[in-house]
């Protein structure tokens, strides 16, 4: 009977000892610290989530908003390259934008040379707190772009302040190639391709695209009393810079227009001539050859009269018929 109660008492000490260890162990004060940190973590997460939608959602009312056939575009992506193509569109609507938004080129050169200093700070995992810039960042790390695509969008960008017109048709094609092309190969990265026709089908593209970008900025720029034409066009058929900022519809003005525009449908042709080398996954990249090829017929239509009022308006069939041909894997 004694020996019973001694274990008795023996269990009831080593319980109570034991309570008073993990008492000391997990005191009130450190449950409340690690509730405390758990709850600051779970906030970080919170607005870490909160922080990326934000800045998703500027770049995309950004590029639908002037960018609106990229923006189109870019929702026929797969899911995994959409958001991806946005955030690049966004920063090329970045780019494009600074050249008509400052008055002197001195604050242009700083805004282009934040861009370059973004660029180095998003390949060293320290983007600015900017939301193209974050999204930028997002778009490297998940698909591996190439750096020297950015850089070589933002170098021809900054050159592109001079506010001069392209001496030829030549120089017109280089800035093409250095800007759209350059933002084509970005976006054929994001489909996760390396595919030497499908880059140079993408080289045409953007070329064809920068000279229709060219052609349809002509009655905007020409209101400001600017002309950005190549010169050698305008001097062969003997149409002035006064001409297109009087936007005049002489037989003169109009061959410059011809010309322009039959080179940037000689690049859409090239492009479709590696058509059948192309991998069909890089198609969706190539959607805008449907844009450049309405406004094309657009313009033909209006007998190259680059300052016919219908070219200004935006084809309501537009999203449809690039559905169709995301669809058919063709460009």
């Amino acid at each position: 009977m004694a020996s019973s109660i001694r274990a008795k008492h023996g269990l009831l000490s080593s319980k109570t000892s034991l309570y008073h260890a993990l008492h000391r162990q997990i005191s009130p004060n450190s449950v409340c610290i690690q509730r405390a940190a758990e709850i600051q973590s779970v906030r970080a997460a919170t607005n870490a989530r909160a922080d990326s939608q934000v800045n998703e959602k500027y770049c995309l009312e950004l590029v639908r908003t002037r960018d609106y056939d990229g923006f189109l575009s870019s929702l026929l992506l797969p899911e995994e390259a959409r958001r991806c193509s946005l955030a690049l569109r966004a920063f090329n609507v970045e780019l494009a934008q600074v050249k008509d938004s400052v008055s002197q080129k001195t604050i242009g050169l700083m805004r282009m040379q934040f861009w370059k200093t973004a660029i180095e700070e998003i390949y060293r995992d320290d983007p600015p707190n900017q939301p193209v810039s974050a999204e930028l960042w997002r778009a490297v790390r998940k698909h591996d772009l190439t750096k020297r695509w950015l850089l070589r969008i933002i170098t021809e960008r900054e050159k592109d302040l001079d506010d001069k017109a392209y001496r030829n048709l030549q120089e017109l094609e280089a800035y093409s190639e250095n800007t759209q092309s350059s933002l084509i190969y970005l976006l054929l990265q994001c489909l996760g391709l390396k595919d030497i026709h499908a880059d140079h089908a993408a080289s045409h593209i953007g070329k064809a695209q920068g000279i229709v970008t060219c052609l349809r900025a002509t009655p905007y720029h020409s209101s400001r009393r600017k002309v950005y034409l190549p010169m050698d066009i305008c001097m062969l058929h003997g149409a002035s810079q006064e001409d297109f900022i009087r936007g005049s519809r002489e037989p003169n003005v109009r061959d410059v227009v011809f010309d322009i525009a039959s080179q940037a449908h000689v690049h859409l042709q090239h492009a479709r001539s590696f058509s059948s080398n192309v991998p069909a996954a890089a198609t969706p990249a190539f959607l805008q050859t449907l844009v450049l090829e309405d406004y094309l017929q657009r313009l033909r239509r209006a007998d190259f009269d680059v300052f016919n009022s219908s070219l200004q308006n935006r084809n309501p069939l537009l999203a449809l018929q690039m559905y169709f041909r995301s669809w058919r894997k063709t460009y």
